[in-house]
């Protein structure tokens, strides 16, 4: 079997370049297609909040920089991945949940914030599973919007190898980078054909809000991964791709 070949959608920073490395560690081909592009909108999060609750590394990189001091808030984070960076950052974790999603983090401080004051920093484009689930909770909530995720312009080359029929998996990170890949194919005139070859490809998600964003939008997900890592996604993936090859291969 030859390398196959997987699109993967991380921005085009460390992320792109260490999941492109896992990928030919694997043996497959990556395809690097970037659907996420960071703005920093250069607000500040608040620091006289009870609870902060950062959603993503790049929000702890883009507070980080700012000198920002969460004073005597316990700092939240959803995920591992977050945790740790903030870790890094010198800043105390003081709640993860054992779910990593927003509905998740609701639930773990949903007995404690009723009357306090809580911080959410984050993107232009979280879910208002958390800021409304901590409302219903009786928290005051503020929300800083720390960045916008924009797709970059060059975006698409892997809904084109989709179209054709020459993609064998695509791994999709967030909800947002399967509205991007559609977006970019629809810009390409390739939308229905690129929909057509994912059907005939392996679709792998982080998370069940991935999965149910891809689905509504009518792309069959194959996977999801195990847990909420680039690595076992690609993992799982590579796992399908073979079984996948060798069921072809005893039709």
């Amino acid at each position: 079997m030859s390398s196959p070949t997987v699109a993967v959608f991380r921005p085009d920073d460390e992320r792109a370049t260490r999941a492109a490395k896992l990928l030919e560690s694997l043996g497959a081909n990556p395809v690097v297609d970037p659907m996420l592009a960071v703005e920093p909108t250069g607000e500040i999060a608040r620091s006289d909040a009870e609870y902060v609750i950062l959603t993503s590394v790049t929000g702890v990189d883009l507070v980080a920089d700012t000198g920002w001091d969460p004073g005597d808030a316990t700092v939240c984070a959803i995920g591992d991945r977050t945790a740790d960076a903030l870790d890094e950052a010198g800043y105390p974790v003081g709640i993860v949940p054992d779910e990593f999603t927003s509905a998740g983090l609701v639930d773990a401080l949903a007995s404690e914030v009723d009357g306090r004051r809580v911080e959410v920093a984050r993107s232009d484009h979280g879910s208002d599973v958390l800021t409304d689930g901590l409302d219903d909770a009786g928290a005051y909530v503020h929300e800083t919007v720390l960045y916008r995720l924009v797709r970059p312009p060059e975006a698409g080359r892997s809904a084109e190898l989709a179209a054709a029929g020459d993609l064998d998996a695509a791994l999709f990170t967030s909800s947002l980078t399967v509205k991007h890949f559609l977006d970019a194919a629809a810009d390409r005139g390739v939308r229905a054909a690129a929909v057509d070859g994912l059907d005939d490809a392996v679709v792998g998600t982080i998370g069940e809000p991935t999965r149910e964003t891809a689905e509504e939008l009518g792309v069959a997900v194959d996977l999801v991964a195990p847990t909420e890592t680039f690595e076992a996604l690609a993992n799982g993936a590579i796992d399908a791709i073979r079984t996948k090859g060798t069921a072809d291969g005893g039709a």
